[in-house]
């Protein structure tokens, strides 16, 4: 950056000219600037950032991310995504820390500060208190000649990385290294835990991974709601017994053993009344629908979806190791759970 500040004004319009002449190019410089201030970091990942990875590896509390104005909004997604990647943690805005907000701490946090001067006053007004609790401090900043890195125990450089902004002023290529620099700091953590996607599909119940590994005990039907008979019973019985849960409309069938043998829905039952061949003192038995597919507890739900989307099917029972319903999935369950679309 120019320190002279003619230097700096004809740089200024220099830019202006050249944003007006052709806007989309002027964005692509922005973008490269960027770039190129992430592309630094590579060489910046050294002792001092895998010291910062061993140290939120052993946090015993949670990893607290702390930064004023736009490195704070930088701080608060780093934090989020710590907490969705299998790292407890919270943002802790430093102003309000000064005011009351500092409780928020508890014996074991760790705090990762971010400033790109490594002198936000707020910040700097922390310090003594954090030091006074005892949370390890790990700065993410400028460079090492700050009085936040001499505070610190683990010192993360981004580098001095020119603002993409005309005027050198508005946080734009830094916040965009501090952002990186997080991200790779979160990643490197969740790899060194093994992190797998069925913990991150947990905390992320609603997201279409989540859905993705829904287990089938999730989103079955138990109980009342899983009607079954026993294969001599009636036709009437079981229409009864179909009737009185609702949906589903369909009866597990099971022998003497409680084994699955077969299955009856409201569909067989249609197609019975269309052939004019409904004898309600018939069993089950003689009109059910035999081997019909199955999933267990513990399969996936997107495994059940797909099985009855190519079975054109609406019901699927659910059975245990010995062959024994436990459960019922419905069309509708998988709908409302959107892993049939």
């Amino acid at each position: 950056m120019a320190s002279n500040p003619r230097r700096r004004l004809a740089e200024v319009e220099k830019r202006k000219a050249a944003s007006a002449a052709d806007p989309a190019e002027y964005a692509r410089g922005v973008l490269r600037a960027e770039a190129a201030a992430i592309e630094q970091l590579c060489a910046r990942i050294d002792g001092d950032f895998s010291e910062a990875v061993e140290r939120i590896l052993a946090c015993s509390g949670r990893v607290v991310v702390t930064g004023m104005g736009k490195p704070g909004f930088i701080a608060q997604k780093i934090s989020a995504t710590f907490a969705s990647t299998g790292t407890p943690s919270l943002f802790l805005h430093p102003a309000e820390a000064l005011h009351g907000d500092l409780g928020r701490l508890v014996p074991g946090d760790l705090v990762l500060a971010l400033s790109n001067s490594g002198e936000t006053e707020e910040i700097l007004r922390l310090l003594p208190a954090l030091k006074r609790l005892g949370a390890p401090i790990i700065a993410v900043t400028g460079g090492q000649k700050s009085s936040l890195a001499a505070a610190s125990d683990v010192v993360l450089e981004i580098g001095p990385v020119p603002e993409a902004c005309p005027l050198g002023l508005a946080p734009t290529t830094s916040t965009v290294a501090l952002l990186a620099l997080g991200d790779a700091l979160a990643m490197t953590v969740l790899h060194r835990r093994g992190f797998s996607p069925e913990q991150f599909a947990e905390l992320h119940p609603a997201g279409a991974l989540g859905r993705r590994l829904l287990r089938v005990r999730e989103v079955m039907r138990t109980g009342a709601a899983n009607p079954t008979v026993s294969e001599d019973t009636s036709l009437r019985e079981t229409a009864a017994v179909m009737s009185t849960v609702g949906r589903p409309g369909a009866a597990s069938v099971v022998d003497d053993s409680g084994k699955l043998v077969g299955i009856f829905t409201d569909g067989d039952l249609r197609r019975l009344v269309q052939q004019d061949d409904v004898d309600f003192t018939r069993s089950v038995s003689a009109v059910m629908g035999r081997n019909p597919r199955t999933v267990g507890p513990d399969d996936l739900a997107v495994t059940a979806a797909e099985i009855l989307r190519e079975g054109q099917i609406d019901q699927l029972p659910v059975v245990d190791p010995a062959g024994r319903p436990v459960g019922l999935l419905d069309v509708q369950d998988l709908l409302s759970a959107r892993l049939l679309g």
